[in-house]
C-alpha cells in the first residue's frame, strides 16, 4: 500500500516524495552540491538523464548495449505482450533477457486486461530488471485497437486501476509511458498524470502526440511542460518526441523543465546520439558525426554483440536492419548495402565492413546523420 508524507528535510536533501512500504522514494532531489538529480526508486540517475525509448524490433539486447556504451542512462526492453508471457511464448520470454551491462534497465509490458497484466508484471519481475514499465502509448492499430497501448486512454478508470494493481503486485518501481490523449479533442494528459501519480508510480514518460496523430506532424511538448509544472506533480516527468540532436534535447530540458529526455527513432543507426547530446549539453558545441572508420568499428562491435547474444543465424538476421543504416549518406553504396542485408556468414560480413573503410575511408561523414526510424513504440 502507498502512504504519503509531507516534506522531509535533511542536511543535504530537500525533496518532496512519495513513499512506499519499504520507504524508497521516487522524486527529484538536490545533492550536497546543490545540483538537481533524478531518481527512480533508489537509482540515482544524475542530472538530466537520457533514456532510450523502447522500440519493437529495434531495442534488442545488442542495441541496448551499444546505446549504453555511448551514454544512454536508462534503457528499456522491446515491449512484451502480457498474453505472451502468461502463455510462456518463447518470443515473449526471450525479450526478458537482460544483461548486467544494461543497468539500469526496465522491462516494458502491454495488454488490455488487468489480471493478465498483473501476472505479466510478476513474471517480468523474476527477470530482475530495475523497474517495470507499462506501455500506454503504442498507437499501432493492432495494439491500440484492442484497448492496449494508447487504446487504454479511452478508458482512464481502467488505466488507473490496472496501474494501481501492478504497483501493488510487484516490489520494483513501476513507470508508465503514454501520450497526450486519444485525439485532438481529448488531450487529457494533465488529469491522467495526476491520477497515475496517485497509484504510486515512480515516473511518467509522455510522448508529445495523441494516438490519432501516430507519428505525424511535430511533437507538442507544451502539455508535457504543463504536467511537469503542475503544483501537485511530484514524480519525475520524462519527455519524448522528435528529439534528434543535442540542441533539441537541451531545449526540451530548459524550456519545459522535464526531469529526463527519452530518445527513440533518432537512435536508429545512430546509437552515438547519446554521446552527441551529452557533449552538447556540457560544452554547447555540436559534435561531428562519426567518420567512416568509426562507423565500421561501431558496426563490428554491434555485430559481435548480436552474435554473442543471439547466435549466428538470428544474430545476423536481426543485425540487417541496423547495418545498412550506419552508412546512410555514402555515395554509390547500393551494392554494398545489398551485401550487408543478404550475407549469412559472419566472416564475410566482417570482410565487407573492412572493405567499406578501404573504399570510402576518406569520405567526409561529419554531417551525415542517419535518418530517423519511421515509428516508435
Amino acid at each position: 500500500a502507498v502512504r504519503r508524507v509531507g516534506r522531509r528535510r535533511t542536511a543535504d536533501i530537500a525533496q518532496r516524495c512519495r513513499y512506499t512500504e519499504n520507504y524508497s522514494y521516487f522524486c527529484r532531489s538536490r545533492n550536497v552540491n546543490g545540483y538537481s538529480t533524478m531518481k527512480i526508486g533508489n537509482i540515482d540517475l544524475g542530472d538530466k538523464p537520457l533514456f532510450l525509448a523502447p522500440m519493437e524490433d529495434v531495442t534488442d539486447p545488442s542495441f541496448r548495449y551499444m546505446c549504453k556504451r555511448f551514454g544512454a542512462d536508462v534503457v528499456t526492453t522491446e515491449f512484451i505482450s502480457s498474453d505472451g508471457l502468461i502463455r510462456d511464448a518463447w518470443k515473449s520470454r526471450a525479450k526478458l533477457n537482460i544483461d548486467e551491462a544494461e543497468r539500469p534497465v526496465g522491462i516494458q509490458i502491454y495488454g488490455h486486461l488487468v489480471e493478465p497484466m498483473v501476472e505479466a508484471a510478476r513474471i517480468a519481475e523474476t527477470a530482475r530488471p530495475d523497474f517495470i514499465d507499462i506501455n500506454f502509448g503504442c498507437p499501432v492499430k493492432k495494439i491500440a485497437g484492442r484497448g492496449a497501448g494508447s487504446g487504454m486512454m479511452r478508458d482512464v478508470p481502467l488505466m488507473v486501476e490496472m496501474t494501481r494493481r501492478i504497483v501493488e503486485a510487484v516490489s520494483l518501481p513501476v513507470t508508465v509511458k503514454t501520450r497526450l490523449g486519444w485525439d485532438e479533442d481529448s488531450k487529457n494528459i494533465v488529469d491522467i498524470a495526476l491520477r497515475l501519480q496517485d497509484t504510486g508510480i515512480a515516473a511518467l514518460t509522455i510522448h508529445g502526440r495523441t494516438r490519432a496523430q501516430m507519428y505525424r506532424g511535430e511533437a507538442d511538448w507544451t502539455l508535457i511542460g504543463e504536467v511537469k509544472r503542475h503544483p501537485d506533480m511530484r514524480i519525475p516527468i520524462i519527455g519524448n518526441g522528435d528529439v534528434d540532436s543535442g540542441p533539441k534535447a537541451a531545449e526540451m530540458f530548459d524550456r519545459y523543465g522535464v526531469d529526463g529526455v527519452m530518445i527513440g527513432r533518432a537512435t536508429y543507426g545512430r546509437p552515438w546520439i547519446f554521446r552527441e547530446v551529452k557533449h552538447y549539453m556540457s560544452t554547447g558545441v555540436i559534435m561531428p558525426q562519426p567518420s567512416v572508420a568509426e562507423r565500421v568499428a561501431i558496426a563490428k562491435e554491434h555485430l559481435a554483440k548480436s552474435l554473442e547474444i543471439k547466435g549466428e543465424r538470428v544474430g545476423i538476421l536481426e543485425m540487417r536492419r541496423h547495418l545498412s543504416n550506419y552508412f546512410k549518406g555514402l555515395p554509390d553504396f547500393k551494392s554494398m548495402r545489398l551485401k550487408l542485408v543478404t550475407l549469412n556468414d559472419p566472416a564475410e560480413l566482417y570482410a565487407v565492413l573492412d572493405s567499406i573503410v578501404e573504399r570510402w575511408g576518406g569520405f567526409d561523414m561529419s554531417s551525415a546523420v542517419p535518418p530517423s526510424l519511421s515509428h516508435e513504440v
